[in-house]
């Protein structure tokens, strides 16, 4: 049997390691001829995501298909979906790409989100610049939620294509709001009120065609630039009560979808001193990305079940169980910045001093130019108690230039 992803970046790379592990033959498509996921799989469909030639490939030498990145077209997704099986679905993955769909999915569903506004025309601009300064009032703004039509300060978001922290821009007042969303070139955008943060997590769940449903515990993240930088997951790493909320939220948000494959739902704590957070409950999701993520890249050596094994296990609709974390673990992600220039003299981080301290479990992912932001892969510490696993962290982070945490 062979398994299919649409894409050939990192995640399509530890999927079908995967896979393979579990006696699978597995095929990608993706433009790249040299991608990390292409160069170790045993089909490469070397075409563009919406090439016909290239999708009817794809479907002859796969039984099932997945994808490994949110922004793959729809509508190439449906197409695939009329021959074989495809997790996740078109729909779901259409509804990740934009933001404005996205939030009404997530108030559909019941799950609080910051308060907001969509932002497509001159008007609705105005619209929000002049209720930014007054409490909510008749139809002045659409789409904001309870807690007040006052979004500034706040991000301004592109409704698609937005990533690690691309396609956002922070405006304190509506001026700077007008020229934000010129500089993005006038495209449909969300403007976000601007909350205050105590911390951010997620959750990694996997749903079958059955509807069974498992999660990954909750993963305390902690972002710079707009780039996931660090991962801690040990019991209580989040209050306890937040963690279910939290938990209950991310499949409240599958169930909706009618979601088959692996999801992951990201979380703002919010500061609970705060009268916004008090409305909202202190927690509100962000976003959701539906594939595997890389907050968790921890299970890869925490868990008895990963999510890649859960990616594999929804698409081949094997059972799903639920994973046992049984090790407190830390994940770094390791970006361009810390090899030596970039890699440009040949240089290397020091692996050789990074590897002799315990419980390290290094994951690169066979990428050619380090760049700048640029994932080039992740170091997982584990070890038998928290204090450990934070030391030799730390450790490590220190060696590999990585700012402390």
């Amino acid at each position: 049997m062979t398994l299919g992803v649409m894409g050939g970046g990192q995640l399509g790379r530890m999927f079908a390691h995967a896979a393979q592990q579990m006696g699978f033959f597995t095929a990608v498509l993706d433009p790249d001829n040299g991608s990390p996921a292409g160069r170790i799989s045993h089909h490469h469909v070397h075409t563009s995501y919406t090439d016909p030639m290239g999708l009817q490939a794809l479907v002859n030498v796969s039984h099932a298909i997945t994808t490994e990145f949110e922004n793959v077209p729809a509508d190439s997704l449906a197409w695939l979906a009329q021959h074989r099986l495809v997790a996740p679905q078109a729909s779901a993955v259409a509804i990740a790409q934009d933001r404005a769909a996205e939030k009404a999915h997530f108030v559909q569903c019941g799950v609080p989100c910051a308060p907001h506004a969509v932002i497509e025309t001159p008007e609705q601009l105005a619209a929000v610049a002049g209720a930014s300064s007054a409490p909510l009032g008749g139809s002045a703004v659409h789409a904001v939620t309870s807690v007040g039509a006052n979004l500034l300060p706040g991000i301004l978001k592109t409704a698609r294509m937005g990533y690690d922290g691309k396609g956002q821009v922070r405006v304190r007042n509506a001026a700077e709001l007008a020229a934000a969303w010129d500089q993005l070139q006038r495209v449909p955008c969300v403007l976000e009120k601007m909350l205050p943060l105590a911390s951010e997590c997620s959750v990694i769940v996997a749903r079958g065609v059955d509807g069974t449903m498992v999660n990954l515990p909750v993963q305390r993240n902690l972002h710079r630039d707009g780039i996931l930088a660090v991962t801690e997951v040990f019991e209580g790493n989040v209050p306890a009560e937040l963690a279910g909320r939290a938990v209950n939220a991310a499949k409240s948000i599958a169930e909706g979808l009618g979601y088959v494959g692996v999801l992951c739902v990201e979380f703002f704590v919010l500061d609970p001193t705060h009268p916004d957070a008090q409305a909202l409950g202190g927690l509100v999701v962000n976003e959701m990305a539906p594939r595997p993520h890389n907050s968790g890249h921890y299970s890869m050596d925490a868990c008895d079940v990963s999510q890649f094994h859960l990616q594999v296990r929804t698409l081949a609709q094997l059972p799903l169980v639920q994973p046992r974390l049984h090790s407190p673990a830390i994940m770094l992600n390791l970006l361009g910045d810390i090899w030596p220039n970039e890699g440009r003299d040949g240089g290397v981080p020091a692996w050789d001093k990074v590897l002799a301290l315990p419980g390290t479990h290094l994951h690169l992912y066979g990428k050619l130019q380090a760049k700048k932001g640029r994932k080039m892969g992740h170091l997982n510490i584990t070890g038998a108690s928290v204090e450990q696993v934070r030391s030799v962290a730390l450790q490590a982070a220190a060696i590999l230039g990585i700012a402390p945490f």
